[in-house]
């Protein structure tokens, strides 16, 4: 009832002429609308005047306006399409350019919540957002970086944006931000996903090869990732050795790959572990099978590349990611067998009736 109640009051005195009103009754539908659905779907009519409100030559009204419509955006799909509509892209893409870095702040994270959905993903790229989400990402505040890379991640689902994003030269402002985040954090997952993306076409992997590090980040979200930034991670490098494999074979293992894919055959992800495996065979010096006096397994495959690497320190380590891999693969083999022993073991069944069962026979 009190909700209820709320709602009605926020509602009168959004459409009120007095501005500090207005403002107050922005605040209002913020705070109810924070953590509550129902709100949300009962404050849908306050998104035009909302609106009207960034369009006002009054800064007083933005962040109020702004950070009301954001809330109401959040999970709910059809609120998301109705700010679009009612015209909001408009002046919330004029403030990713604001010399105010809290308005600067909460337009990012807006764009973010509104480009979740299908619908508006063509419509917010069509309104020029991408260069200046770019921008962001390179000069805006540490939390405005984060909101524009996952922004950018969500657009890029969309059919031509990856192109419209490698021509604003993103990948050295997503390698940067790869390198200080923590690897096993949602950036990084955002960041890794627009790589793997992004090295789909020639531009992109070159933009990676020539960044300082930026094949060494993606490498080392390979080995201390999420499971799913390591699949992306795993998934751009494989991409970038099957598209040319003389070009890009030694860049990757420079880095020292090789203990990060040897753990993801055993301990990556149903994605990650043949992708893994496929990126191993393709590092060997020669693409082509062994004879067959000397198989193709795994410990083969990678004793060739290790022959190959330069270095003790990083041969050393290979060698003993090999020697552990092979390791918790026979534990895993005989943990396997062990429980199927269990369950094959007839311990229920008198010896009495098995003794019968074998002389009736």
């Amino acid at each position: 009832m009190e909700e209820a109640v709320a709602v009605r009051r926020a509602l009168e005195l959004l459409n009120q002429n007095d501005p500090v009103l207005r403002v107050e009754a922005a605040r209002d539908i913020r705070r109810l609308t924070k953590t509550s659905h129902r709100c949300r779907r009962h404050l849908r009519h306050a998104v035009p005047p909302l609106v009207s409100m960034l369009r006002v030559d009054s800064p007083e009204f933005h962040e109020p306006a702004l950070l009301a419509l954001l809330n109401l955006a959040v999970k709910d799909e059809k609120n998301k399409i109705n700010i679009v509509e009612a015209g909001a892209l408009e002046p919330i893409v004029s403030f990713l350019t604001s010399q105010n870095p809290n308005l600067q702040e909460y337009a990012t994270a807006s764009l973010l919540t509104l480009s979740a959905s299908p619908t508006n993903k063509p419509i917010i790229s069509d309104c020029g957002t991408i260069p200046l989400l770019v921008n962001i990402l390179r000069d805006g505040t540490p939390q405005a970086k984060a909101d524009a890379v996952m922004a950018l991640s969500n657009l890029s689902t969309h059919p031509d944006n990856l192109s419209i994003i490698l021509k604003t030269n993103a990948m050295p402002c997503i390698v940067d931000l790869l390198k200080t985040c923590r690897k096993s954090s949602k950036i990084a997952v955002k960041c890794s996903a627009l790589i793997e993306s992004l090295v789909g076409y020639e531009e992109g992997r070159i933009a990676l090869t020539c960044e300082d590090g930026g094949v060494l980040a993606v490498v080392e979200v390979l080995e201390n990732g999420s499971p799913q930034s390591r699949e992306h991670a795993v998934g751009a490098l494989l991409i970038m050795c099957q598209s040319d494999r003389c070009k890009y074979r030694e860049p990757i293992l420079r880095e020292g790959v090789i203990p990060g894919l040897l753990e993801l055959t055993v301990q990556g992800t149903a994605k990650s572990q043949p992708k893994a495996r496929t990126l191993l065979q393709l590092l060997r010096e020669s693409p082509y099978s062994r004879p067959e006096v000397e198989p193709d397994t795994l410990e083969n495959i990678v004793c060739d590349i290790i022959s190959q690497i330069d270095g003790d320190d990083q041969s050393g380590k290979a060698k003993k990611m090999l020697a552990e891999m092979v390791q918790v693969s026979m534990e895993q083999s005989l943990r396997h067998l062990q429980q199927r022993a269990l369950v094959c073991t007839p311990s229920d069944i008198p010896i009495t009736n098995c003794a019968s069962q074998v002389s009736s026979k």
